[in-house]
């Protein structure tokens, strides 16, 4: 039995989710914070979430887990079989995650705990990626996925990363950034949104966030 480890507030957490989904894969799930005790790198060397517990050991990093997923569950897949298009499908990934969310991540306090960043931090984020955004553009078809006509990992990925970005720089920058570069998020979110995957791990993470909000006013 396959287990997954972290919180349903973490895109990352979600994104693999959605990937178990996707696959028909039964797991159990444990909640997990990130933090540095030693029990926990034991699992996760950097201490962060999410992890898998399988029969063979632990996994850290999300994409690697999704990675073991696809390679232990092939059907369906999630990456084309042809080589230029599965590199093609890595390329968005890696450009929505190293170059969209790493980026964007810099003003998530401000934009959705209540912190303050520095006139600095974001300055620099928004020249990272107003530039950057660009460069996903010239890569994502949206047509209508957004590696082209067929649902992939990459849709995984940029599913649960988009959303956060535009609400992340609408919050911070009174500006949605995706949609003043003429990406429709909300409309490929919506078609997502069809996908038992989808509709399964939002349901969870909304009743996550309740639960959350009920005890703390308690």
């Amino acid at each position: 039995m396959l287990k997954l480890y972290g919180f349903p507030i973490s895109n990352y957490y979600n994104k693999v989710k959605v990937v178990l989904y996707e696959k028909g894969l039964s797991f159990d799930e444990s909640e997990s914070i990130p933090c540095q005790d030693e029990s926990m790198l034991q699992c996760s060397p950097l201490g962060k979430v999410p992890y898998l517990e399988t029969e063979n050991g632990f996994l850290s990093e999300s994409q690697v887990i999704c990675d073991f997923l696809e390679a232990t569950h092939p059907s369906p897949a999630l990456f084309s079989t042809d080589p230029w298009r599965q590199a093609k499908e890595r390329e968005l990934i890696t450009m929505v995650e190293l170059h969209l969310e790493l980026v964007v991540r810099e003003v998530y306090g401000q934009a959705f705990f209540g912190a303050t960043v520095s006139d600095g931090t974001r300055g620099r984020t928004e020249k990272l990626l107003r530039r950057n955004i660009v460069a996903f553009k010239r890569l994502a078809k949206f047509a209508p996925y957004v590696a082209g006509d067929t649902f992939s990992m990459a849709d995984v990925a940029a599913g649960i990363h988009l959303p956060i970005l535009g609400m992340a720089t609408q919050a911070v920058y009174g500006e949605d950034f995706l949609q003043a570069a003429d990406i429709d998020w909300k409309a490929y979110g919506k078609r997502l949104a069809e996908r038992e995957s989808f509709q399964r791990m939002r349901a969870e993470q909304k009743a996550y966030q309740q639960a959350r909000q009920s005890k703390q006013a308690e």
